[in-house]
């Protein structure tokens, strides 16, 4: 990958467009030259589902562009609980309510949670889960289920369940609150970074010829004799409006998707019922272990998450019918639901006060008319052309990204001809940018190695060259030349971009975020060449967002 190319931009601010951007006559700003105009495919949308199709595409052989009206998986996909799984759930309510979706979904999940771990190596791995329990009646029945995982699983196995005395599973797990507990039973599942995992397949669907692009909104569809053959796209850093035509254009914009078919169908019915899910961040002390907890049985029939995540615990789910919105803000119903349910489980209560971070993600769930309860909806998912050709895929969730995509492209290719024994799927076998393994004696520290992988000798390049070896912050083992790094091949445009998405820094620690804001917004103001006025505004605007929670 080249870094981008900087110019000098001269523009009038329209006013229509304008947004928030403070009215400056002049500054500059980096814009990453398009190659080309016209493409066999356009994605809207650069969350998971998105970033896998411009994968499975131009692996194909298809000329593939992809926009993203906000930065890389800065909605959902970076929301999400974190882990790859065949849903733990889901398989209760097969086997509870004989459904087949519902079996289908999570054998569907096992063997893509497979998947998923070997092609991303350096950010994904497994995780053992402990689940306590407090009645007698629930070790057989906790167990039983958990076996019927590993079983279905079969050769994608990540380990077997085990039946652990209290003993065992207080030694294993300190965290658990010992009152009255009878026994606990622990499985495998994965674990990964979301955020990262967006930009490693980004990385490579670009290493195969893609183009994608970030703060670029989608506003208009064209048609040419009624059937979808381009887009405008509004540049939304750079100020300059673009059109580009594609045979095909797919709507991957996740719970956004019902806004982009009424670009095409303005009365189109909806097909995604949004909801909201929150996630709390405390400190490592209240899960002294590298194995998580899950709690199967929350107030409202859900299962719950304790996972160590970046040095730190993280807490959650909560599920909740949602309006769509791009940034999301947790309310305190929500903490005190989790807080509620997690705190009959923990030795150590958890109060408001010791929460770092927070922040809410929408699952976009497709919609069911004979039920409201988003806690039971199916995460299966659709695709679906509409009558001018705009093809929107919908619902899903994060371990199916892949299999997800693979369908999406295999109706792309049918609807330009394609014959799939010419343009086969090979995902499957796809190792991601910065999955390769390295030598025995390799050097590169473990910290630098989970956030880039084989990429981290170019973090270490850039560090020796250009001194940039200095912490970010004396707290964190985090450097100079990361920032660089992640500017130059990471497409980071924002301060926040860098500081919550691509070192996770601002879901972690809010307070210690905002401190950082400023000497990031200070070195990609010079390595973009943007204005002051405008870089003002960015970093303003950053910490308005770290103050609301991410």
């Amino acid at each position: 990958m080249k870094p981008a190319i900087f110019r000098r931009v001269q523009f009038k601010i329209i006013a229509k467009r304008a947004g928030n951007l403070p009215s400056v006559k002049h500054y500059n700003v980096m814009i990453t030259a398009m190659k080309k105009t016209d493409f066999d495919l356009i994605v809207i949308g650069g969350g998971a589902t998105g970033a896998g199709i411009a994968l499975d595409a131009s692996l194909r052989g298809l000329s593939v562009a992809l926009f993203e009206q906000n930065d890389f998986a800065e909605g959902t996909s970076s929301r999400s609980t974190k882990l790859v799984h065949g849903g733990v759930r889901y398989l209760e309510a097969a086997v509870k309510k004989l459904n087949k979706a519902q079996y289908a979904l999570v054998k569907e999940g096992l063997k893509e949670r497979k998947l998923f771990l070997n092609n991303a190596r350096h950010l994904a791995h497994p995780i053992e889960l402990i689940t306590p329990l407090y009645r007698w009646w629930e070790v057989p029945y906790v167990y039983a289920g958990l076996f019927l995982y590993d079983l279905i699983s079969g050769k994608a196995s990540l380990g077997r369940s085990k039946l652990l005395s209290r003993s065992k599973a207080l030694s294993l797990n300190p965290a658990i609150n010992p009152q009255d507990l009878k026994a606990a039973v622990s499985y495998y599942d994965g674990a990964f970074n979301d955020s990262r995992m967006v930009i490693a397949l980004l990385q490579t669907a670009e290493q195969n010829g893609a183009e994608v692009h970030n703060h670029h909104q989608v506003t208009a569809l064209h048609k040419t004799d009624g059937s979808i053959s381009g887009v405008t796209v509004w540049d939304k850093l750079g100020r300059q409006e673009h059109r580009y035509q594609a045979k095909v254009v797919i709507n991957a914009t996740g719970p956004f998707v019902d806004q982009v078919r009424a670009l095409d169908e303005p009365q189109c019915k909806a097909m995604i019922q949004a909801s909201s899910g929150i996630h709390i961040i405390v400190d490592s002390k209240f899960l002294p272990s590298p194995k998580g907890i899950m709690i199967p049985q929350t107030s409202d029939g859900r299962v719950l998450f304790v996972l160590p995540y970046q040095g730190k615990c993280m807490i959650g789910t909560s599920d909740t019918p949602a309006n769509p919105s791009e940034h999301p803000e947790v309310t305190d119903t929500e903490i005190d639901y989790l807080l509620e349910n997690v705190n009959r489980y923990f030795g150590i209560k958890v109060t408001p006060q010791d929460i770092l971070g927070r922040f809410s993600g929408l699952r976009p769930l497709l919609v069911q008319e004979d039920t409201t309860d988003t806690a039971m909806l199916v995460r299966e998912h659709i695709e679906r052309f509409s009558d001018s050709g705009l093809l929107t895929i919908a619902g899903g969730k994060w371990t199916s990204y892949r299999s997800m995509a693979e369908s999406a492209v295999t109706m792309v290719l049918d609807k330009l001809g394609k014959s799939l024994k010419n343009y086969p799927c090979c995902t499957e076998n796809t190792l991601l940018v910065g999955s390769q393994h390295l030598p025995a004696d390799s050097d590169l520290p473990q910290s630098l190695y989970q956030r880039y992988g084989d990429q981290a000798s170019k973090v270490m390049q850039i560090a020796k060259e250009e001194n940039a070896e200095t912490l970010l912050h004396e707290s964190l083992e985090i450097t100079k030349a990361e920032l660089l790094y992640a500017i130059r091949y990471e497409y980071v445009r924002k301060p926040l971009d860098f500081i919550v998405r691509r070192i996770n820094l601002g879901l972690t620690n809010q307070t210690l975020a905002k401190i950082l804001v400023h000497k990031v917004s200070l070195i990609l103001q010079e390595e973009r060449h943007i204005s002051d006025d405008v870089m003002q505004f960015l970093e303003d605007e950053s910490l308005s967002m770290l103050q609301k929670g991410i």
